[in-house]
């Protein structure tokens, strides 16, 4: 009997040593990040990734998030354990270009599919390629490719490409200038265009150029330099974009079908190459003004619309990750659309932040391009 006992005894305190061996790796994934602000606590969760270009909760426990370099990975926010997915597409991942961004389907419990935007490889470079697969366990399964975008060029920049949908089923995505600026008002291509699809990658039939044999069907907007950030407003109806300008004049823009944003005959900015105004002005009849124009760039590398609970005075206000400047935008909205307030949080974090998300708690998650992952989350 005693002989029994003291195995037992043995035997829990073996099982109590390795528990606790356990638990310092856990909370070593999780970091406070010191910041000025005393109105939130600011969390890394994780460290040492590529570059997590998009992100996406599956639910509220996993989140889905690309790296540039073409993998798609899972962070369990439980026990802050990342995995790789198996089965993305080949990626081509020169210059700006690889996996981009990742949004899961409307009623994605019930359909499972998971739409990506990504670059692959052509004879005549990279194109923005939309994609979509579902996930079964660590495997993304179905994978299928909807539309390769005609956008190849030599170049490796302005790939775009942020994913939103609307409420009737349809799903858009931005594509940039591809380093060919005149080409964004040449309507016989894709680049430099939003493009509006059904959810299986078919044209819908009220899109506005389907009578123009010049023009490809799926373009729903153009003249865009470079969008990086896309939100459908579910409330209001509408369509919002943030879009990269060239030296000065990064613009939020409220996008309207087949309406012409001027890139690059009107611009805000300023050419690399000396200080001259790039196009024939700020504005042009014809071709939409931006709601909010930025000077100097932020570079913004995503836009979320936040309509969460745990910060309810920000709800309704746009947020866009700043890559230059290094910053959280937020951009206060107005009733009519108009950008009334900005102000710039996490200065002191000194990292280009790229992708953004809201948690099911209304939390917001955000990447930078040193390879974390970080949350925002209010002071209990």
């Amino acid at each position: 009997m005693i002989l029994i006992r003291k195995k037992s005894w043995l035997r829990t305190v073996l099982l109590l040593v390795m528990l606790l061996c356990t638990m310092p790796a856990l909370a070593t994934n999780l970091k406070i990040v010191p910041q000025k602000n005393s109105n939130f606590i600011l969390e890394q969760i994780a460290q040492g990734l590529g570059v997590p270009w998009g992100m996406a909760f599956l639910n509220a426990d996993e989140l889905i998030f690309t790296e540039r370099s073409g993998q798609i990975k899972l962070l369990n926010l439980n026990s802050l354990k990342v995995e790789t997915l198996t089965g993305p597409a080949i990626v081509s991942s020169k210059g700006q270009g690889g996996m981009l961004d990742v949004v899961i389907g409307p009623n994605y419990a019930q359909t499972g599919w998971i739409y990506f935007t990504y670059t692959k490889s052509t004879a005549d470079g990279a194109a923005t390629t939309l994609a979509r697969a579902k996930r079964t366990n660590n495997e993304l399964t179905n994978w299928q490719d909807l539309i390769m975008s005609q956008s190849a060029t030599g170049k490796g920049q302005h790939f775009g490409s942020r994913i939103t949908f609307d409420d009737n089923n349809h799903v858009y995505f931005g594509i940039g200038d591809r380093g060919e600026r005149e080409q964004a008002q040449n309507l016989g291509n894709h680049i430099g265009a939003i493009l509006r699809l059904n959810l299986d990658g078919t044209v819908p039939d009220d899109n506005p150029f389907l009578a123009d044999n010049g023009a490809l069907d799926e373009i729903w907007s153009y003249g865009h330099r470079n969008p990086q950030g896309l939100q459908f407003d579910h409330d209001k109806k509408v369509l919002w974009s943030i879009e990269h300008g060239p030296r000065g004049g990064d613009e939020i823009n409220l996008i309207r079908k087949g309406k012409n944003y001027g890139w690059p005959v009107v611009s805000h900015g300023k050419e690399y190459w000396g200080s001259f105004d790039v196009g024939e002005g700020q504005t042009k009849q014809g071709i939409e003004s931006p709601v909010k124009v930025y000077i100097p760039s932020i570079a913004p590398g995503s836009l979320l619309l936040y309509s969460g609970k745990a910060f309810p005075n920000w709800q309704g206000d746009l947020f866009a990750g700043a890559l230059k400047l290094q910053h959280l935008n937020r951009i206060s909205i107005s009733p009519d659309n108009q950008a009334t307030n900005e102000e710039r949080l996490l200065g002191d974090l000194n990292h280009r932040i790229r992708a953004l998300a809201q948690g099911p708690q209304g939390w917001i998650y955000l990447s930078t391009d040193s390879g974390s992952i970080l949350r925002l989350r209010p002071r209990q």
